[in-house]
């Protein structure tokens, strides 16, 4: 039961407001004698003509509100404070959690609607470094947010295959490319190349004009620069998949830049036939003074496109083969201006579908105290964070099971320090909101006692050795309602208090599309489980059964919202560490 869609339903009812407004306005208090939710009177005032303190004096005696005795209504104030059972509470919650297991916070509200999710996308024929993974991974967890809630998500990788930069390579290739290089290690080799032309061309300029006109012959559809174009594509996508695999993340579309070239000119034909079009110095645009924004180029004054007119040619097919509900890209946010200019060209064609078109921002990527060492100047492949997150992982997994005597493979430890190195990569990019700037370090991305994907993976892999203890001794969690609803302690109710609340987070993650939403709510989870674990003996000849088979059923029920969570983030769990 989602206690707080229940007290909404209720408000609802006996003061005529919209059930999602209530739902909106309900608070969790920040003192537990001032109940477990509150609801503000304050927007009843006018349409009443009472103070809040008063309505909420009335509704507080209305017995419908309690829910057959599930809650306790109190007033305070202008606030309506609703209070628990717990008993009723802790067999609801933990109950609901393990029937659907590390599914917990599936449903289906977007059962049949579409939401495309733009992301990653890379530019062909160049390194994959940090920066790009922002991007990967915030839209691998929104994708994952989205699929989870019942929604049809299109994974879209619009990849930056287009433009005179590949003149250049082409260009660059036919004068100094390896093919056994080529072959070995293709982003390095095209980028080799791609450096060196630039270096060329300051002496000589002609290879400007030559990489211009292979560019043309490119978009003319000359077969063989198609050919070393596709190549160079194909290379690129095999080098970026390897990555994509490695971080669990998949696409379902890779239509780059390039697919859209040549629908550009009904574009511009459609934007003529509404009258839009203006010549601003020989450039062809579209004014959006009402918008309060500056004119959007459409054709630059040699008549070529640039990234809007590609994105207002995507937009429209999109919605053409996919009919969207929502299209989101998932965009640094240096490119907030670009993508309203081009949302407002859509609008103002008379296209109301983009109202559905978003932008998610996030920002930049910096490094604390880090020393490291690139292969490309200064740029920092994210292959290489990985691997020294899963090397510096391992180190700190040996020297635990040193500690406690833990006798491992190789292999297993090689497997679990991937997954913990790559989770404690991919948790500091969710770990705080989107829009703020991530700084890595390695203190506090590996800190198994902190604010991170190790501590979230320690206290799952904790979990599961309690079951599998439990397991041999001949107890298993409880699923009698009445044995669960003993868990009233302050510790175990603050427990059920946090898992109560995961599914309401999973919703508001994709509302406002911020995983940070989930990777807060794991980090209060876990804080209060280990807190409880701490102040109460789970197992034990003096520990009563049934309270160990209830403290079980809380045990299992956290590792399953710790999993659902984390796989929501794209991380996977470890059953030891």
């Amino acid at each position: 039961m989602d206690y707080k869609s229940v007290i909404a339903e209720n408000i609802a009812k006996v003061t005529e407001l919209d059930v999602e407004q209530v739902y909106k306005l309900i608070e969790i208090p920040p003192q537990k004698d001032l109940g477990d939710f509150a609801f503000p009177c304050f927007i009843l005032a006018k349409s009443l003509h009472k103070a809040p303190a008063m309505i909420s004096a009335d509704l507080a005696g209305d017995a419908s509100l309690t829910y057959g005795g599930m809650f306790n209504v109190k007033n305070a104030g202008p606030y309506l404070n609703f209070y628990v059972d717990r008993s009723r509470y802790a067999a609801d919650t933990v109950s609901r959690i393990n029937e659907a297991g590390d599914k917990f916070g599936a449903s289906k509200e977007g059962e049949g609607q579409n939401i495309i999710i733009e992301f990653s996308s890379p530019n062909i024929a160049k390194p994959f470094h940090v920066g790009h993974a922002f991007t990967t991974i915030l839209g691998n967890s929104l994708s994952r947010i989205y699929d989870r809630l019942g929604y049809n998500v299109i994974r879209m990788n619009h990849l930056g295959d287009y433009g005179t930069q590949f003149g250049k390579l082409i260009t660059a290739y036919r004068l100094w490319g390896d093919e056994k290089a080529l072959d070995e290690d293709p982003i390095t080799e095209l980028l080799r190349i791609y450096v060196k032309f630039h270096e060329e061309a300051k002496k000589d300029p002609s290879l400007d004009d030559k990489a211009r006109e292979n560019f043309k012959k490119l978009e003319d559809g000359c077969p063989e620069e198609v050919a070393l174009w596709q190549k160079f594509r194909d290379m690129s996508l095999v080098v970026f998949n390897k990555l994509y695999d490695r971080m669990g993340v998949s696409f379902d579309n890779y239509n780059g830049e390039s697919f859209y070239s040549d629908r550009i000119p009904a574009v511009v034909d459609m934007l003529k036939q509404k009258g839009l079009l203006e010549e601003s110095e020989g450039a062809q645009v579209v004014k959006l003074d009402e918008y309060n924004l500056p004119p959007c180029i459409i054709l630059k004054s040699d008549g070529t496109t640039i990234y809007a007119s590609r994105d207002i040619a995507a937009v429209l097919y999109r919605k053409e083969t996919y009919n969207f509900n929502k299209n989101i890209y998932v965009v640094g946010t240096p490119q907030a201006l670009h993508f309203r200019q081009v949302f407002s060209v859509l609008k103002k064609a008379g296209y109301d579908f983009a109202d559905d078109c978003v932008h998610v921002g996030f920002g930049l990527v910096k490094f604390k105290d880090m020393a490291f060492s690139t292969r490309e100047g200064n740029i920092v492949l994210l292959e290489d964070l990985l691997d020294a997150a899963v090397d510096k992982t391992r180190e700190v997994i040996v020297e635990n099971a040193k500690l406690r005597g833990q006798d491992m493979s190789e292999e297993e430890i090689n497997e679990i320090a991937e997954k913990v190195g790559l989770g404690a990569v991919i948790y500091t990019y969710v770990k705080s909101g989107r829009e703020k700037d991530i700084i890595f370090s390695w203190e506090e991305m590996l800190n198994f006692n902190g604010n991170s994907a190790p501590y979230l993976m320690y206290t799952y892999a904790r979990i599961r050795s309690i079951l599998r203890k439990a397991d041999a001794a001949g107890i298993k969690a409880s699923r009698e309602a009445d044995v669960i609803g003993t868990l009233t302690g302050d510790d175990a109710y603050e427990v059920i208090s946090e898992l109560s609340g995961f599914e309401g987070e999973v919703k508001k993650a994709a509302a406002i599309n911020e995983p940070f939403v989930i990777s807060r709510k794991l980090f209060e989870t876990a804080s209060a489980f280990n807190s409880f674990y701490n102040n109460c003996r789970i197992l034990g000849e003096d520990v009563d059964v049934k309270d160990s088979e209830a403290r079980l059923a809380l045990c299992e029920a956290v590792g399953n919202v710790l999993k659902s969570g984390l796989n929501l983030l794209g991380i996977e769990t470890v059953e030891r560490m």
